[in-house]
């Protein structure tokens, strides 16, 4: 069995950095499509930009997962 792989900084601000980026690209998403999550109240086009961000944000950190391990399973160049 191989040793279990501890997480590392870099593992933690990739996926910060997958999560926000993605966040970022759903909201910058939602207000070319005009869905203000900042609108008053919870109107509908609330709610989807509010999905858009999370779906956005789960994807991000999604990429960021499948990027660690492309990296990982590569062989070392020495």
């Amino acid at each position: 069995m191989s040793a279990p792989n501890t997480p590392s900084l870099a593992d933690g601000i990739s996926d910060a950095v997958g999560f926000v980026g993605g966040a970022l690209i759903g909201f910058w998403l939602g207000q070319w499509l005009g869905l203000d999550i900042f609108a008053p109240g919870y109107g509908t086009p609330a709610l989807l930009g509010i999905a858009l961000v999370g779906l956005g944000g789960g994807l991000g950190l999604h990429a960021a997962k499948r990027w660690q391990a492309s990296r990982r399973s590569k062989p070392a160049k020495d």
